[in-house]
């Protein structure tokens, strides 16, 4: 609660926009940023964003953020000519009509289960794939875990400790590496969560930069900071967990930086904000991320991913939690994309 009188009372008086949002002069020259606006049809403030599992050009936005009554929205987008999105489409539907408290964290981990944080609650929500409502809930606190839980993520393909569960709170900062295991329903116990930095700037949704990108030299993290209104740079350790001295600025002028997200074809950097408009904005310059094999987010290269395949193709996406089946990027979906995923799983690179 607090945080939304913060938000509505700070956003009195302010346009529609992101409020004169700008990318640091050391990367405006590799950088640019579109602002997409409102999302219609989904009610402020904003929570967490992801790509809809198994599609290419529908969101999952959490709207109502941080509320007895917030949600998961699915949200049509369109694509420019070089894939970027660059609109939403009007009518979005409400997927997830129980993901109250929704807050920055809104994620796809193993087995394709969906991870969504909860603030000021201090849980973090598990959805199996085919559920519209939360299959477990699991008190941070109980963990030890600050109040109150904020954003969730895995350390991605590419990176070292690729895998692992990163937690962060807000508006202490504290972040965690945590430990996690099958529980045999089709979810995951959090056996602990050990605390390995403090940041700054009350951060909400972050990311790990794409490998190759321009002017990152080596393994970093973007945070979205609502507090501060930036969106930060660190580098991270190989345990995935960033370097606290290493901070510096990507974007500054923002109003409640809140959401964060790679777009799987294209690299960008999409994030929400929770205030100030509720917007969704875009930052084009990365490189698309790493190809990872690993269709069915199990944490293992095997004969299942192909099986995943198999059933993607024939339109069953219960097992495949990729955004798209297209695994050779022919523009099709069809045989060779098994075939393709076959090649991975005997060693064959991407």
């Amino acid at each position: 609660m607090l945080r939304l009188i913060l938000a509505l009372g700070c956003s009195a008086g302010l346009s529609a926009s992101a409020v004169g949002q700008t990318i640091d002069p050391f990367f405006a020259g590799s950088y640019t940023l579109v602002d997409l606006g409102s999302a219609p049809d989904v009610p402020a403030q904003y929570g967490g964003l992801t790509l809809l599992a198994a599609s290419s050009d529908v969101l999952l936005l959490g709207g109502a953020a941080n509320s007895s009554v917030g949600a998961l929205y699915a949200v049509s987008v369109t694509r420019d000519g070089q894939g970027h999105i660059d609109a939403f489409v009007p009518g979005a539907t409400t997927l997830y009509a129980s993901a109250e408290y929704n807050d920055g964290g809104v994620t796809y981990g193993p087995s394709g289960v969906l991870f969504a944080s909860r603030w000021p609650v201090n849980q973090l929500g598990q959805y199996r794939p085919g559920s519209v409502a939360p299959d477990r809930v699991i008190d941070l606190a109980a963990l030890g875990v600050a109040q109150s839980h904020s954003a969730v993520m895995f350390v991605p393909v590419g990176y070292s400790g690729a895998g692992r569960m990163k937690l962060c709170s807000w508006s202490g900062g504290q972040f965690y590496d945590a430990a996690y295991a099958p529980d045999g329903s089709g979810t995951f116990d959090v056996l602990s969560a050990t605390q390995t930095a403090t940041l700054g700037g009350g951060p909400e949704g972050f990311v790990y930069v794409p490998p190759g990108s321009p002017l990152f030299t080596g393994p970093s993290m973007l945070v979205s900071e609502y507090s501060a209104g930036s969106v930060a740079v660190y580098d991270v350790d190989p345990n995935g967990d960033p370097i606290v001295s290493s901070r510096r600025d990507f974007m500054v002028g923002l109003f409640g930086a809140e959401g964060a997200y790679i777009d799987p074809f294209t690299g960008d950097f999409l994030f929400s904000t929770f205030g100030g408009g509720s917007h969704v904005i875009v930052v084009h310059g990365f490189v698309p991320p790493p190809c990872d094999p690993d269709v069915n987010c199990d944490g293992a290269l095997n004969g299942f991913d192909v099986e995943a395949t198999e059933e993607a193709v024939n339109g069953n996406f219960t097992n495949f939690c990729f955004p798209d089946a297209d695994l050779n990027g022919d523009g099709a979906v069809n045989g060779f994309d098994i075939e393709t995923e076959e090649q991975r799983v005997n060693g064959e690179p991407c």
